[in-house]
């Protein structure tokens, strides 16, 4: 068998330069596409790793009424979504941190929305304290007095009003795919990061919700 003769040192360093370029590309590609772990970001943001515990932890609670919780898996920060007060003065999900929310799209064409709403209501009233609030927004681009007469109508004593005229924040979240239509809920921790998801409605009054919610909070 003849031995190959050596690569010259122009092909040879040719020969490297190619490889090193594969190379790179493989490793763009992977940061783009997700091909392999990301170096230092394999898990997660850190900060959100405990509501991945938590959330494995009341899984066993999302039955019956709230059955159609999706328990977060891997850990997932919520973006800072922006909307706003009654008065049309700015607000953000960040305004939020230390406190557990119950973060729920809503709007008035949205027949289960409108089903949704006066549980929520209830559910505020039972639980909302220093450490826990439902935040219900409304994502109506029309007529913002008609989501505000809607509460009147149903008699809400206990959500604050918040709307998103844009509906940025639906788009946000769907972009993150965790909103794929009206309503959509999140269980969000202190540190602004996913415990649970829920797309669709639920009865957020019964006593699968309140035990779920308490077991989330520390007080079940």
């Amino acid at each position: 068998m003849t031995d190959q003769p050596p690569l010259s040192p122009v092909k040879n360093r040719s020969f490297k330069l190619l490889a090193a370029g594969i190379a790179s590309v493989a490793v763009i590609a992977a940061a783009v596409y997700g091909i392999g772990p990301l170096t230092g970001n394999a898990g997660g943001p850190p900060e959100c790793r405990p509501a991945v515990a938590l959330a494995k932890k009341i899984a066993p609670l999302a039955t019956g009424e709230v059955a159609a919780v999706n328990i977060a898996k891997s850990p997932f920060k919520v973006p800072d979504l922006a909307f706003q007060n009654r008065d049309g003065k700015p607000v953000t999900l960040a305004d939020f941190h230390g406190r557990t929310v119950l973060l729920n799209l809503w709007a008035t064409w949205c027949v289960p929305c409108r089903r949704e709403a006066p549980t929520l209501d209830k559910l505020e009233g039972e639980l909302g304290s220093p450490d826990f609030q439902v935040v219900a927004i409304n994502i109506d681009t029309g007529n913002p007095q008609r989501a505000k007469a809607f509460f009147k109508t149903i008699g809400v004593k206990n959500l604050t009003y918040y709307a998103d005229p844009s509906a940025e924040a639906f788009q946000k979240l769907k972009e993150a795919g965790r909103a794929i239509g009206m309503p959509t809920t999140m269980l969000v921790d202190p540190n602004g990061c996913e415990i649970g998801t829920v797309a669709g409605a639920a009865d957020w009054a019964s006593n699968d919700a309140v035990k779920l919610i308490k077991a989330v909070i520390g007080k079940g």
